[in-house]
């Protein structure tokens, strides 16, 4: 569809100044209706001279194409088809860059398309619209059809000529014509007749003011194609031969389509060895013995003749053979290394090679003197053919296509030279004049060879007019000088050369007309902010009239720069703004007459993206969110938005949950590699659109590895290979080798090396005696992909050893052994059979033999060794293949004993009333009887001075024990945070690895006097409106003895704190202090610290003041409802009251009152509270209180219900059942009386085995050394300064059972029982003792009261 538009006097993306309708440059594609979809670009049938226009008009407007589908003439004279025409939508997508330069433009022509009124009574030149191709052809079935169609008025004659004869188509019955058209039909009755009217034949149609005239018409009868008679015989090769089966098929002038097939009608399958040339005929590089077939059969199909010939099958037989020869490849097409080609301008180039060869030959094609028009090559016929489609001369040069293969290459040089049929730069128009005036006509046209111009006059040529001054000829440019209304005329201007010919008409209408608007008055227009808007004053008249702009109270528009207006009346301002809104008048003027019309404009604000999508990158299987902000003027109807993938715009279905858009935001759900690309946010109106593009990148961790090869394998060493997986967006980082082995740990995966993401081979060093397999995984950003699968095997040749184990060490567990032990080595490095180890040790110092022993895993225990002496170790690793390498030698020790002496000269410095100083000399080597662990510092307070220096006594329970270990040898040490003013007393001891020697004497000392804590509590008591009283106690930690107090206090408020009034109080007695002639309405805030004589200690701070608190309580009517989970407390505050903070308390009913805890707190005036998370039908306490005074007070407690169904008891807490606690009450009181009867029985004849108690001593020196670390304090208030009364079972004793024949009577008869001062019990039973176990014997097992229950008891 071909639509009207005016053409701009500046040059603008889609109009070109001063060119002729009839050029095809002077069609542009255009963006139709409210879409993002761009037309193709496409040269119309027919000129505007075939459109009925009027020339004036013709000069003033140019023709647009806006339907892709089809192109037909317009008539102009509705506007319903010019507007159904400019919304048309084509169907291609779009460019986005050239839809945001273009579209603003062509909405703005759109709305100024404007219905075109002809005057009815205005007669017009002759224009012819429609003839046919210059090249006609007709076979002699064909009927012929001589088209010529034109426009005129008064009405057109029409007349022919055949060879530049006069021809009258009324005297031959065999042609009918039409009244008002010059076409003639010449049906066919024969198939001889097309032959009569072969020859060049020519139109013209004339009225009045002249001749139009067509293009000569060269009609060509053709026969119906046929083959030539030819002997088709046998074609016989030996397999890898080349070989060619021609075509030949008969000429033509029409184009034709050559199709391979056999007798069944199958095509020929064609690749890269089979193809067929532009000649038809089908070339093998090389045969196989598959290609062996009778029917080779050639098909040529005539499109134009509508027929379809066959040639005769040709039988091509291949000889197998077994000595198929290589070649290098050979040209079969075209021969020979140089070829010289013609190509014509804006047809399409085929360069074609085709070449024999085995194995069969690549092409690749290269251009010599230039770089290749990329976006117009193309490849055919697997690279044979090279295609630059629309040929121009910079196509001229040289092309050069390469064959190459395995044995060799070989190249072919195509020159390439371009001609070009005559094309116009620059043709005459269509124009009126007025008397006068001077016509200038141009006629300038390209060409290669050039093109030889001539002109004509309504259809004479100009050399057989008679001469005339007024006429003028001077590079291809025609001018008539002083018209008058009889120099009327068609002019022709005919250019040609051996390629083509070219025609054009231009008429001259010489006439006088007043002017004329016609475009439609009180038009009004639209348009957005920034945006170019046009508004049309098409004009008529002659002479042409001027064109004048007012805005608004008669004001020029010329008067600013902002405005400009085009030769053909059309006002545009660019740029446009709001504040351009208004009424504007057009005034058109010649010296007949003058027209006005108005025009109204609106400017409204343009569309806009206000947060556009941003780049993203997501991982496979996440969602990835793209948002799109758009802003609309709000005085649109019509406004919209969509998104884009990849200019496919994307369907928000109801059945499909991958896209979801909301709010203009576009969501993609479940995000995989198929949704990766390009997203576009689309906004139009309209009048504008706008639009903005984000690329989504889809990410994720990398594919496995494939395709594994071992290679270059030696004894212990192999290089493996791989084939990368996806990166999946994200580079690969490293690759990670593993392996697996059969024999030791067959399935287990093991990293081997890593290498860098870019290398794809790795040289592997491996281990002696190990059948591996490998495997790859890749490693990105996002993590590690899948394991390749694994390599094939590879099994590493026996070796011996080639290291030895590690972490050897001697270690004694009792006093007269030693244990060697070492880490067993792996499986992967015994590197042969028969794997063992070879142990092997002496006394150090000593160079005599060594003790050896072979072993298959560790430990080797040496026994009767002395205590604590050192040893030379080696341990070796062997198989049958050999030795390890030499071991080194390891000092082991033989079993430790505990220390057997104390520290001595332990020294106390008293450094301050926190920290003292201690120190002692070192315990001498031989008998630490062990490794040196350090010493230990155990220290207690045994009482602190309390308030006026009396002793404030502790029980033995309320001691805390302390100690303090100082590791390696070290000799003194410094001990910290002690209380002040008390007594102390510590004990130092060494210690080993076996445990801690005996502790030295007790040494008391005591800290001196320090500053006190705070006051123990501070309270307020209003005594007036302008007096306090303060009531206190003393420090719960006085550190010495209290002198007195300081007491300061000062008026505060919201922003700064008034001045301090400093208080002395020396009764170190005092309790109690008022504080006169106070500030009724200030708040005050009090420092109370106690005082001793080491100073201030710290203060206790309170706020407070004489202001009446508020009345109590501060709100009333208080109300609930519970519903699920929560409760609502509402209340009325009290009138006049000032905000109070209302505290909210709950406890669980049945709980303790400790368990009451704060939910929250909140204004009194806020009227109401939530109290959330309560459990579904549980009962509550719930309380409501508030500050009064000095605390908080609570002033309203009720019982709640929460709704709903209480979850049910943990099944598992059957420990609180009443049956439960019955059952455990009656088994206790059966064990007790059992106890009783036991012990009643004992005591009347009972006897313990004192050899059976003997038995059961623990080893005293077998206790493990407690893991403390250096500076360190241990609170166990438990441990006794001893340590050596607790013991453990030797490694290789006997513990008997429990019961002995022993009586106590042979240990004096009773029981000596020792407590604590608190009553604890401490003690052991006394009396006869047998033995030299001294005093860390007791009645052992014998006794219901052994060694660990005293330890427990304590």
């Amino acid at each position: 569809m071909w639509v009207c538009l005016e053409r701009k006097q500046k040059e603008i993306p889609f109009a070109l100044e001063n060119t002729p309708c009839t050029s095809p440059s002077g069609f542009h594609a255009l963006v139709g209706g409210l879409s993002s979809h761009r037309s193709t670009l496409k040269t119309p049938r027919r000129t505007c001279e075939h459109l009925h226009l009027h020339p004036f008009i013709c000069k003033h407007i140019f023709c647009v194409c806006t339907d892709c589908s089809e192109i037909s003439c317009l008539d102009c004279s509705s506007a319903a088809t010019v507007l159904a025409g400019l919304i048309k939508v084509c169907t291609m997508a779009a460019d986005p860059g050239f839809i945001l330069l273009v579209t603003p433009l062509i909405l703005l022509l759109c709305s100024s398309v404007q219905l075109i009124q002809i005057p009815k009574d205005l007669t017009v030149p002759p224009t012819i619209t429609e003839h046919s191709n210059e090249t006609y052809v007709v076979y002699p079935n064909d009927d012929i059809l001589l088209k010529c169609e034109g426009t005129g008025d008064p009405a057109l004659m029409f007349r022919w000529t055949k060879d530049d004869e006069f021809f009258d188509p009324s005297k031959d019955h065999r042609i009918f014509t039409t009244p008002g058209s010059g076409t003639l039909s010449i049906p066919n009755t024969n198939g001889l007749m097309v032959k009569s009217f072969q020859g060049t034949w020519r139109c013209y149609a004339s009225n009045k003011f002249g001749t139009a005239i067509s293009s000569n018409i060269h009609l060509v009868a053709e026969s119906t194609p046929k083959w030539q008679k030819e002997v088709i015989r046998p074609m016989t090769v030996e397999e890898g031969e080349s070989v060619v089966l021609h075509c030949n098929p008969p000429n033509s002038t029409m184009s034709r389509r050559i199709i391979w097939m056999n007798s069944t009608l199958f095509h020929i399958v064609q690749d890269q060895r089979v193809s067929m040339g532009l000649n038809g005929n089908l070339y093998f590089a090389n045969v196989l013995s598959q290609d062996s077939h009778p029917d080779y059969t050639c098909h040529a199909q005539f499109m134009a003749a509508r027929t379809i010939i066959l040639k005769e099958p040709i039988e091509l037989r291949v000889k197998p053979t077994n000595s198929v020869k290589y070649r290098k490849p050979r040209f079969l097409m075209p021969p020979g290394s140089n070829s010289i080609y013609y190509a014509l301008r804006g047809t399409v180039l085929h360069l074609e090679c085709i070449t024999e060869g085995l194995p069969t030959p690549d092409i690749e094609w290269v251009r010599l003197n230039g770089m290749m028009p990329l976006a117009r090559v193309s490849y055919e016929n697997f690279k044979k053919i090279l295609r630059i489609s629309d040929v121009m001369e910079e196509d001229d040069g040289e092309y050069q296509c390469m064959a190459k293969n395995t044995q060799g290459s070989v190249k072919h040089n195509y020159r390439v030279n371009v001609k070009a049929a005559p094309y116009w730069v620059k043709k005459p128009e269509n124009n009126m004049y007025v008397p006068g005036e001077t016509a200038r006509l141009d006629c300038k046209v390209y060409g290669n060879p050039i093109p030889n111009i001539t002109w004509r006059i309504n259809g004479v040529p100009m050399k057989d007019l008679d001469p005339d001054p007024k006429r003028q000829i001077k590079d291809g440019t025609l001018k008539l000088i002083s018209l008058q209304t009889e120099d009327t005329a068609v002019v022709q201007c005919e250019a040609s050369n051996q390629h083509g010919t070219l025609l054009a008409n231009a008429y001259v209408y010489v006439t006088k007309l007043p002017p004329q608007i016609l475009t439609q008055d009180n038009m009004q227009y639209e348009a957005v902010e920034q945006m170019t808007v046009c508004m049309n004053c098409y004009a008529f008249g002659s002479p042409f009239p001027t064109i004048e702009w007012m805005r608004d109270q008669w004001t020029p528009v010329l008067e600013d720069d902002r405005y400009n207006v085009l030769t053909n009346g059309t006002l545009c301002i660019t740029n446009a703004q709001k504040e351009y809104s208004g009424l504007y008048t057009c005034i058109a003027t010649n010296d007949q007459d003058n027209a006005t019309i108005n025009a109204i404009l609106d400017v409204k604000n343009a569309t806009k993206i206000l947060v556009p999508p941003k780049d993203t990158r997501v991982r496979i299987g996440d969602s990835a969110v793209f948002q799109c902000n758009v802003l609309f003027d709000s005085s649109f109807q019509e406004s919209s938005m969509s998104w884009k993938k990849d200019g496919m715009e994307i369907q928000e279905s109801d059945d499909s949950s991958k896209y979801f858009i909301e709010d203009s935001n576009l969501t993609i759900s479940s995000v995989d590699n198929t949704d990766q690309g390009m997203y576009t946010c689309m906004a139009w109106t309209q009048l504008d659109s706008v639009e903005k593009s984000a690329v989504l990148i889809v990410v994720d961790r990398p594919g496995a590895p494939y395709d594994l090869e071992l290679s270059d394998q030696q004894d212990h060493s192999v290089t493996l290979t791989w084939t990368p997986g996806n990166d999946n967006n994200s580079p690969i980082e490293d690759f990670i080798i593993e392996f697996e082995e059969d024999k030791f740990e067959p399935g287990t995966w093991h990293e081997l090396t890593s290498v860098d993401g870019i290398t794809h081979l790795a040289q592997l060093q491996l281990s002696p005696y190990v059948n591996y397999q490998f495997r790859v995984v890749a490693v990105n950003e996002f993590g590690r992909s899948e394991a390749s699968p694994g390599s094939e095997r590879f099994q590493t040749a026996e070796a011996a050893p080639e290291r030895n184990p590690g972490w050897v060490k001697g270690e004694g567990t009792n006093p007269d052994n030693m244990i060697i032990s070492w880490e067993n080595m792996k499986g992967l490095d015994w590197n042969g059979h028969g794997f063992r180890y070879l142990v092997k040790w002496r006394l150090q110092g000593q160079a005599g033999e060594w003790h050896k022993k072979e072993v298959g895993q560790p430990p080797v225990i040496v026994q009767n060794t002395d205590i604590f002496v050192p040893y030379e170790i080696r341990v070796q690793a062997l198989n049958d293949i050999g030795e390890g390498p030499e071991p080194k030698t390891i000092i082991g020790y033989s079993g430790e004993a505990l220390p057997d002496m104390a520290p001595e000269n332990v020294g106390i410095e008293v450094l301050n009333r926190s920290a003292i100083k201690v120190t002692w000399s070192p315990v001498p080597k031989k008998h630490i009887r062990g490794h040196l662990g350090g010493y230990k510092i155990y220290y207690e307070m045994e009482h602190r001075i309390g308030i006026h220096g009396k002793q404030e006594l502790r029980s033995r329970r309320h001691i805390k024990h302390h100690v303090f270990i100082v590791r390696g040898d070290q000799h003194h040490a410094t001990i910290q945070g002690l209380e002040p003013f008390s007594h102390y007393s510590l004990r130092v001891l060494v210690f080993n690895g076996k445990g801690e020697g005996p502790p030295s004497p007790a040494k008391p000392f005591q800290t001196p006097e320090g500053v006190p804590g705070e006051p123990a509590f501070l309270n307020l008591k209003l005594v007036s409106d302008t007096s306090l009283s303060l009531l206190w106690d003393v420090p719960r930690k006085p550190n010495g003895h209290i002198t007195g107090y300081f007491l300061q206090y000062q008026p505060v408020n919201k922003t700064h704190a008034g001045v301090l009034t400093n208080i002395n109080i020396s009764d170190p007695h005092q309790r109690r202090w008022t504080l006169q002639d106070l500030d009724p309405k200030a708040l005050y805030k009090f420092y109370l610290r106690a005082l001793t004589a080491a100073g201030e200690g710290v203060p206790l701070i309170i706020e407070g003041s004489t202001v009446q608190e508020a009345e109590f309580p501060p709100v009333l009517n208080i109300t609930f409802h519970s519903d699920d989970n929560s409760t609502l407390i509402q209340w009325t505050p009290r009138e006049g009251q000032r905000s109070v903070e209302v505290q909210v308390r709950y406890l669980k009913k049945n709980r303790i009152a400790e368990d009451w805890q704060v939910s929250g707190s909140v204004n009194s005036t806020q009227n109401f509270y939530r109290l959330l998370k309560l459990e579904p039908g549980t009962n509550y306490r719930i309380q409501l209180m508030a500050w009064n005074h000095t605390d908080f007070m609570t002033f309203w407690e009720d019982e709640v219900t929460v709704r709903g169904i209480a979850l049910p008891n943990n099944q598992g807490s059957f420990a609180t059942e009443g049956w439960f606690i019955g059952l455990i009450s009656a088994i206790v009181l059966l064990i007790l009386i059992l106890l009783i009867l036991c012990f009643i029985k004992r005591s009347k004849g009972g006897k313990y085995s004192v050899k059976d108690k003997e038995d059961t001593q623990v080893d005293s020196e077998a206790r493990p050394m407690k893991d403390e670390t250096f500076g360190e304090y241990s609170d166990n208030e438990e441990k006794p300064f001893g340590g050596g009364d607790s013991s453990q079972p030797s490694l290789n004793g006997e513990i008997k059972p429990l019961g002995s024949d022993d009586s106590l009577a042979d240990y004096g008869g009773s029981v000596d029982v020792q407590f604590n001062e608190d009553g604890s019990f401490i003690g052991q039973y006394s009396g006869k003792k047998e033995g030299g176990a001294g005093g860390n014997e007791s009645s052992g097992a014998a006794s219901p009261v052994n060694n660990t229950v005293v330890g427990a008891l304590e």
